[in-house]
């Protein structure tokens, strides 16, 4: 049996059982309110539980504090109750994509100059081509519609100088082309050619929800603007969250499971490292736990100055004080699909142990006709991860996060899957300013 194709549904067997967890999802990218993950978990969870034959149940979270809910689930005869809280940073997504029309097209061109000038862009085509036609879609299609305005504002002004000709024509008879009547026609005709141009681009940002062009576009800026460091908001968010972190582990829990899905997997590489440099994690404590899912941590740590996530990066791979598990799949357009993100970005050090980087296996976690219904689907796919397989293997987001098995007793047996990308392809390797 190959190390991609682990018995369908197999659960390890504990000797401890996980009666208490606390688990800390950090999104990616992405402006909505965080209930849009309590929701997600409920009705994806309810699934799951139906297919795989356990019981799983959702409360409000109780007290202050970040956003979340309370899980209670029995699963394989044990009951377990873990408190969910979603570290949100949303309000500064939302910040960075209150920009206007001019700046957004602004944003496309540095930041292509970043990944083109730089070389970043073709070291990442090395390694999967689904994220980095994700990152050239949104340019493209700014693009585009920029030509799509440019033909409405030919065709508007066309049209405004024929309809002034004909009119004129029409109340003096044959038209002489006088310098006044020229002048006064081409102003109309350009002013109404800006207009179309203008309500044309108008539409298209409006309608992004329906394209993801604007919303890609700031994603993959807002890191290149600073060409891979963190803004300042962003790093005092990130203290914030490390600062909660540590006082789980000062609780009376058996797993504190920190789950990064996206741009928050590289979020969560340095929370974690700046947690166990702090010398939060006691080591009678709970165990801690990193789950990385859907991870572009690349598009990050091959900027020249990712100086700092590239440390941490090297960092994080050689702790013993936490487990750290990479899951990914060649089914998720969006992500680096077994790119091992310690490894690709060329920081592997000696006595690097983490992560273990493994498939979800959309294509045979998911019966045929599903993945048909989702092959297309690329952002739903990216969160895939959060969500019900109908032909669950050893991948289940719900056991993981609500089950009684440790995350390190869950995969110490997992070898990592052979198809695995694990030799340095980044341009930019210094973890020092």
């Amino acid at each position: 049996m190959s190390s991609d194709s682990p018995q369908l549904n197999k659960q390890p067997a504990h000797k401890q059982p996980v009666k208490r967890r606390r688990v800390f999802y950090i999104p990616g990218y992405d402006p909505i309110h965080p209930r849009r993950y309590r929701e997600l978990y409920r009705s994806e969870g309810r699934d799951q539980a139906q297919i795989s034959g356990y019981d799983i149940a959702l409360k409000p979270k109780v007290g202050k504090g970040n956003y979340g809910w309370q899980v209670d689930a029995t699963i394989d005869g044990e009951d377990v109750h873990a408190d969910v809280e979603v570290l949100v940073w949303s309000d500064i997504v939302r910040g960075s994509m209150a920009t206007s029309i001019p700046a957004t097209y602004w944003q496309m061109i540095r930041t292509a100059w970043e990944y083109i000038g730089s070389g970043a862009l073709r070291r990442l085509m090395r390694l999967r081509k689904g994220p980095v036609i994700a990152a050239l879609y949104p340019v493209g299609m700014l693009i585009v519609q920029l030509l799509v305005a440019l033909f409405a504002f030919y065709g508007a002004g066309t049209v405004i100088a024929e309809a002034a000709f004909l009119l004129e024509e029409a109340i003096y008879g044959p038209v002489v082309i006088w310098p006044r009547w020229f002048e006064e026609t081409l102003v109309l005709a350009v002013v109404g050619g800006c207009l179309a141009f203008w309500l044309v681009l108008r539409w298209f940002k409006k309608n992004d929800g329906k394209f993801f062009v604007y919303y890609l576009m700031h994603d993959y800026a807002y890191s290149a603007a600073s060409k891979g460091e963190n803004p300042p908001e962003l790093e005092t968010r990130m203290a914030e969250f490390q600062s909660t972190i540590a006082q789980a582990l000062r609780d009376d829990v058996d797993e504190v499971l920190v789950v990064g899905h996206s741009s928050g997997a590289h979020l969560g590489v340095s929370i974690l490292s700046d947690l166990i440099r702090a010398g939060a994690v006691p080591q009678q404590g709970p165990k801690l736990a990193f789950l990385s899912l859907g991870q572009v941590v690349p598009m990050v740590s091959f900027l020249r100055h990712a100086h700092r996530l590239r440390a941490d990066l090297q960092f994080l791979s050689t702790q013993d004080a936490l487990t750290w598990v990479d899951v990914t799949a060649p089914g998720d357009g969006c992500a680096f699909a077994l790119c091992d993100p310690v490894s690709v970005s060329g920081v592997a050090p000696d006595g690097k142990i983490w992560p273990l980087v493994f498939s979800a296996r959309f294509t045979q976690s998911l019966s045929p006709q599903r993945w048909k219904s989702l092959r297309w689907k690329f952002f739903r796919l990216h969160f895939q991860y959060l969500c019900a397989f109908d032909r669950p293997k050893d991948y289940d987001y719900f056991q993981i996060t609500a089950g009684p098995v440790l995350l390190s007793e869950r995969y110490k047996d997992r070898p990592p899957s052979k198809s695995r990308i694990d030799h340095a392809v980044s341009k930019f390797t210094s973890v020092m300013p």
